[in-house]
């Protein structure tokens, strides 16, 4: 694995700042670390070191918390996974977790299309900067919920944005030369996405001009334009729904978790404080129309109050109770809980069909 940087954990090395301290560094190594492609989470998933923990980044071992030793070929078997899964090594289960980073939505122009798409794009997890050269249209930006609004050029703008392959580009100016100029940098960067708004007309004229100068077709034919689902979308409203929709198709076609949500992970880094303990639900298996994905995760504070989902309903109190009940208890034991929907329960969920889960409960 290369050159090995471990944060081991040992009980002579607590401090008197509370036990999970070193939980907390070791979830700052991971939030450190998270904008590199090739991040993997293995966790000892049973026994009485359940919960122990080794983060792998680009197939190097960065961190490992607790005593639970996984054996080196299970380790590098779960190093090159490309999706998570449990795996099983003399009778010891792991649940390797290949984390999605936060997608990163760059957006061209911040008119009336473009607010809409801020809107619904932070709602649904992506992290949004604006570029607009237009102080009124940027303020309407940042009002609108973008992460980061960079009042410049277009030029100026686009060389702040990080070299990352999993950046999506919208291109939503005012004009074709604005267009245009977004297109000619946006293609030269990493990314994983480049949708633009024109009519295919117009598109078809910038692609061919684009290259008449140089610029590769393969790029320019990966470009989405028009952008966005097919719905016969007409108001701004109903362009941002298609514009996102189309981004979430995107972005959800990588066979990977969704990570660390950032306000879950404020509580895990200790940045929150969580009076009383916690307990983190993560979905580790799932069956038939189980409502979250594999990887989804909840926090559980003491005072019942939840940190993201894992589906709702009663399937979701289940869970919650379960976990107060280990808080309570001091249970620091991880177990996996099964959560089997009948039909007639997935029915009075809003599912069309029954599904199962298991869950992996741990207070923290």
């Amino acid at each position: 694995m290369g050159s090995v940087i471990l944060l081991w954990i040992k009980e002579t090395e607590k401090s008197s700042r509370g036990e999970n301290m070193e939980l907390f560094e070791f979830y700052k190594k991971i939030e450190e670390y998270q904008n590199q492609k090739n991040n993997i989470l293995a966790t000892v998933l049973e026994g009485e070191n359940s919960g122990s923990r080794y983060f792998l980044s680009e197939g190097e071992l960065i961190a490992a918390y607790g005593d639970g030793a996984i054996p080196d070929e299970q380790l590098k078997e779960i190093a090159k996974a490309e999706q998570s899964r449990i795996t099983e090594s003399d009778g010891r289960k792991v649940f390797g977790e290949a984390l999605k980073q936060q997608a990163h939505l760059v957006i061209c122009g911040a008119g009336h299309v473009s607010q809409q798409v801020i809107l619904l794009a932070t709602k649904v997890g992506f992290y949004v900067t604006v570029l607009e050269d237009r102080p009124s249209f940027a303020g309407e930006a940042r009002r609108m919920g973008a992460d980061l609004v960079i009042c410049d050029s277009f030029e100026h703008g686009l060389a702040q944005i990080p070299d990352r392959e999993d950046t999506y580009f919208l291109v939503v100016t005012r004009g074709h030369r604005y267009d245009k100029e977004c297109l000619d940098i946006i293609l030269k960067k990493p990314h994983c996405y480049v949708g633009m708004m024109a009519s295919r007309g117009r598109a078809a004229l910038l692609k061919k001009q684009m290259e008449e100068e140089g610029t590769d077709w393969k790029l320019l034919d990966k470009i989405h334009t028009p952008v966005g689902m097919p719905i016969n979308a007409e108001t701004p409203e109903e362009i941002a729904i298609s514009i996102v929709s189309e981004l979430i198709h995107e972005k959800n076609s990588l066979r990977k978790t969704s990570g660390y949500k950032k306000e879950l992970m404020e509580y895990l880094t200790g940045r929150k404080k969580a009076e009383n303990g916690m307990a983190l639900a993560t979905i580790i298996e799932r069956q038939g129309s189980a409502p979250r994905e594999i990887g989804t995760k909840m926090l559980v504070l003491a005072d019942g109050t939840l940190v993201g989902t894992i589906g709702g309903g009663c399937m979701e109190s289940e869970v919650q109770h379960q976990c107060l009940r280990m808080i309570h208890d001091g249970d620091r034991t991880g177990k996996i809980f099964k959560v089997d929907m009948t039909v007639s329960e997935a029915e009075e969920e809003g599912l069309g069909c029954g599904g199962t889960m298991q869950v992996f409960l741990e207070v923290l």
